[in-house]
């Protein structure tokens, strides 16, 4: 299909998308823009934050690695849905009971303000790297497929995409994204069902049938038994509920949209909707990587990881509508990731760093010049950072944001365990000073547990690198560490506060 009509199928759902937004920000403040109101439906916030919780990089990678990791993915998503539990029962009725804005505040009340802008300054950089690295998944893809063959550069890509997110959001902020959010996940997931479909048919094949060759190729493994392995189903599954707590629950973009709901008992009902629904629709991708593959394989095609979804969808094999559905579905991964990172990191910005809502001097409308102002910045240093992830050009994208989650979100975790499960209360001005030293500590652990892949990446000399890897083996004996490094950074930020803390009745 020509490049042309698909950049015209995206420009009309973007303009479908201005239209939700003029809508839904008429008479827009705000608080409709940090937390709408307190007066969101908890079905919508449910429902759109599927899109939210999932992004580009579910709906191209997760099926991209079935052809080598079977279904192993689904041993984290076991592990999300186990995480979403402590959302619903201990972080939320905090949350609810203190009547929090932003979550951060409750390390302010527990500790002091250095703690309390060192969290949402965690914040602020976790949410940048990890929204922008998904956003240049996206971007790349419709740069290759669509906008390379018009001569348009990526930077025009990104700045335009982005500058589209802003003129959404600008207003309305939480109040336009609940709607937003829940168009664009009905589009994502009406894709993903479509292209199933599609698949089926041009293989001429049943589910029953799907199902037994991909068990018969091996593709429905999911569970890993080594334990040395980082893919160890036990790492997997508490290595995801942890991601689920710190990624969710102590992030002020998602949880912005769950305390915008009137009540607790709506809230709850928000999050353990979304974790059932969740384990249905990732085991979906994972069926449609298992198709891709097969189809891969019938055609003689060899391609493989995040390239296998848009290859097969944009080659015209299957049909020129698959290549125009899968295009909006991309769209729809990315903007709800986006958009709700944009207006968390402003939200955040303004009430935590600025203290917005306790200055009782400025008036509203200076104060919404500000914040718009700051909605703008922020939209500068996403575009820098898409820019940067080109320059890096870094195949796996989904192993580099769940390796800089492990470094920026541990912090979080140590701070917020620290504060409920314990009574002691640290020196507040050296609270900073810890949460920046661990990630320092589990990178020199990483960086040893990994001598040989950062030996080739730093491209040391044979005698540093053959030396680095005889420490490795020594140390680990061949134990891999995965996606439990946010369980071990957030376990040595909270003995870091314990050594610099007294109890408190």
């Amino acid at each position: 299909m020509s490049p042309y009509v698909l950049f015209g199928f995206v420009f009309g759902y973007f303009l479908l998308l201005l239209a939700v937004a003029w809508y839904t920000s008429k008479n827009s403040d705000n608080e409709s823009f940090f937390i709408g109101n307190k007066n969101s439906n908890w079905k919508l916030v449910a429902f759109g934050m599927i899109g939210t919780s999932l992004s580009g990089v579910t709906f191209v990678s997760v099926p991209g690695t079935v052809g080598a990791n079977a279904f192993g993915y689904y041993q984290v998503v076991i592990g999300y849905f186990l995480g979403y539990f402590a959302i619903a029962f201990i972080l939320l009725p905090l949350y609810y009971r203190m009547n929090l804005t932003s979550i951060y505040r409750f390390l302010e009340e527990r500790f002091g303000p250095v703690s309390y802008r060192t969290g949402a300054l965690f914040f602020i950089m976790s949410r940048t790297l990890g929204a922008t690295a998904r956003m240049y998944l996206v971007i790349n893809i419709l740069q290759i497929f669509i906008l390379d063959a018009m001569g348009v550069p990526f930077g025009v890509t990104a700045f335009v995409m982005l500058l589209l997110i802003l003129l959404y959001t600008f207003e309305g902020g939480v109040k336009t994204i609940v709607y937003t959010d829940t168009l664009q996940t009905t589009f994502m997931l009406g894709g993903l069902i479509v292209c199933i479909i599609a698949l089926l048919g041009k293989m001429d094949i049943g589910l029953i049938d799907a199902f037994s060759s991909l068990q018969s190729s091996d593709m429905t493994r999911i569970f890993n038994t080594d334990i040395q392995s980082s893919g160890f189903f036990l790492k997997q599954i508490l290595g995801g509920a942890f991601i689920t707590i710190a990624m969710t629950g102590l992030d002020q973009e998602m949880m912005q949209k769950n305390i915008s709901v009137k009540t607790l008992e709506g809230s709850q009902k928000n999050v353990l909707t979304l974790a059932t629904v969740l384990l249905i629709v990732n085991l979906l991708f994972l069926f449609l990587g298992g198709l891709l593959s097969l189809y891969a394989t019938q055609q003689g095609l060899d391609v493989k990881g995040d390239d296998l979804f848009p290859t097969i969808a944009l080659s015209g094999t299957l049909s020129a509508a698959i290549g125009v559905i899968f295009i909006i579905g991309l769209i729809s991964a990315l903007f709800p990731s986006a958009d709700g990172a944009l207006t968390a990191m402003t939200s955040s910005f303004c009430i935590d760093i600025l203290g917005m809502q306790k200055d009782t001097l400025t008036s509203d409308k200076d104060k919404k010049r500000t914040r718009l102002m700051v909605h703008l910045g922020f939209a500068v240093l996403f575009f820098c950072c898409v820019v940067m992830f080109k320059w890096i050009n870094d195949k796996s994208i989904i192993d580099v944001i769940l390796k800089l989650a492990g470094y920026t979100y541990g912090p979080l975790l140590g701070m917020f365990a620290f504060g409920i499960f314990t009574h002691r209360v640290p020196k507040d001005k050296w609270v900073l000073w810890v949460c920046l030293l661990s990630p320092i500590f589990i990178f020199g652990l990483d960086f040893i547990n990994n001598a040989e892949w950062f030996a080739k990446k730093l491209a040391l000399s044979e005698s540093t690198s053959i030396s680095l890897i005889q420490l490795s083996d020594s140390i680990f004996s061949g134990f891999k560490i995965g996606i439990e490094m946010l369980i071990l950074n957030g376990l040595v930020t909270f003995m870091g506060l314990w050594m610099i803390s007294k109890n408190q009745k």
